[in-house]
């Protein structure tokens, strides 16, 4: 298999490993816990799962745009994920 076409950094790794880390743990939460709805600032009801959806969606636009729109490393990025995750999974 040939993954010359994606640019493996350790930030790109470190990213979606924690992705994976993340879906693992919310699928032994899920079993252990299930979850309920509830309304947060985000303009619906969510699960844990749904928050857990949005955010990562939301992780990879932050991603993307300071990839697009900077000069500046993306472990600045990293970090700004990682906070808007926990503000999504806590408040959202």
């Amino acid at each position: 298999m040939n993954l010359d076409w994606m640019a493996w950094t350790i930030p790109t790794a470190c990213f979606f490993s924690f992705i994976v880390l993340m879906l693992i743990g919310m699928t032994i939460w899920e079993i252990k816990s299930p979850t309920v709805k509830r309304k947060g600032f985000l303009p619906i009801e969510t699960t844990r799962g749904d928050r857990l959806f949005i955010g990562l969606l939301t992780t990879a636009y932050i991603h993307l745009a300071w990839v697009g729109l900077t000069e500046l490393a993306i472990w600045f990025a990293l970090g700004i994920s990682i906070v808007w995750m926990g503000i999504v999974m806590r408040w959202g």
